[in-house]
């Protein structure tokens, strides 16, 4: 069994320990409310930090999202007023740790969200030996979604792990075959970010090419290359898009594209992203699985001049 399956099967157990555990998030709370919240990350962070934006957005928070690339190569300074939550599984990637060291450095009110035993105020899961991160995401998610809810958003947390444990018990692969050259994934709203994330979740656990989009973004423009060698993951969490992300879908099968919906309403559009993240997950593990490759270490133990030269670059 792989890492990232031996992962991916721990979440549901791993959310349900982190709900039984508020109290770091009410002290966190504390320090931040009434500020103005700047959430960063990388790679996946990048895209649990919108997921994030959303969810405190339930609760009436001022918050916006960027990539730690955009800030510290360039020097932006911080708001000594404003809050800035750093998402970093390992607490070691390179420009995390400059945005903690300089919003630090700025007066803002820092809060580093990290796995277990790498000095955040809220820790999210022990250590994963797969690069492919899959607990760890779902788990800084909740972290932020904890935070909206003591902010007093409304939203039933304690239903994500089944909703989480239903996509993983689900029989069959979610996807089917692999099309023969793209998977496509759209979404709306939080769900958008989703998709960013099964594209980014395939690609480096697979190899198989991938694109995410929000379905609008896709229409206008992009559609235009599908055709009947791709597939097109259709992501929805309920909400105002929905009936437009379902007219987008049933468009784009005219192209022969293969479709495969997956709906996911239950738990409200911005709860939605738990199960269907862990969805694009599933279908990024079992592509791997169905081309015998690993999915754990970028394609290192395939090519060893791979491991050299991205080590070489730094993260």
């Amino acid at each position: 069994m792989s890492e990232m399956r031996r992962t991916l099967l721990s979440q549901p157990n791993e959310l349900r320990r982190l709900l039984a555990d508020p109290a770091p998030v009410a002290a966190v709370a504390d320090r931040l409310r009434g500020r103005r919240l700047l959430l960063v990350g990388v790679g996946t962070s990048w895209h649990a930090a919108h997921h994030g934006v959303w969810l405190l957005r339930e609760a009436g928070v001022e918050a916006s999202a960027e990539n730690v690339a955009d800030l510290a190569p360039y020097g932006r300074a911080f708001d000594p007023d404003g809050g800035v939550l750093v998402l970093s599984h390992t607490g070691g990637t390179g420009y995390s740790r400059q945005v903690l060291e300089r919003a630090r450095a700025d007066g803002a009110e820092v809060v580093h969200i990290s796995g277990v035993g790498n000095g955040g105020d809220l820790e999210t899961t022990p250590p994963e030996a797969s690069y492919a991160y899959t607990a760890s995401h779902t788990a800084a998610m909740l972290r932020l979604a904890q935070l909206a809810v003591a902010f007093g958003a409304n939203l039933d947390l304690e239903a994500v792990p089944d909703a989480v444990a239903a996509v993983l018990g689900r029989d069959g692969r979610l996807l089917g075959a692999q099309p023969e050259r793209l998977v496509e994934l759209i979404g709306a709203g939080p769900n958008a970010w989703t998709a960013q994330e099964g594209s980014l979740k395939i690609r480096e656990a697979s190899y198989v090419a991938a694109e995410g989009l929000s379905a609008e973004q896709l229409l206008h423009g992009p559609s235009v290359a599908l055709d009947a060698r791709d597939a097109l993951v259709v992501l929805d969490g309920g909400g105002p898009m929905a009936d437009r992300v379902e007219a987008i879908a049933a468009a784009l099968e005219v192209t022969g594209a293969r479709v495969v919906r997956f709906s996911e309403r239950g738990l409200g559009e911005p709860l939605s992203v738990f199960p269907l993240t862990v969805a694009v997950q599933r279908i990024a593990l079992e592509l791997a699985e169905a081309r015998g490759v690993s999915p754990d270490r970028f394609r290192y133990e395939e090519d060893p001049r791979r491991e050299k030269a991205f080590e070489a670059l730094g993260f």
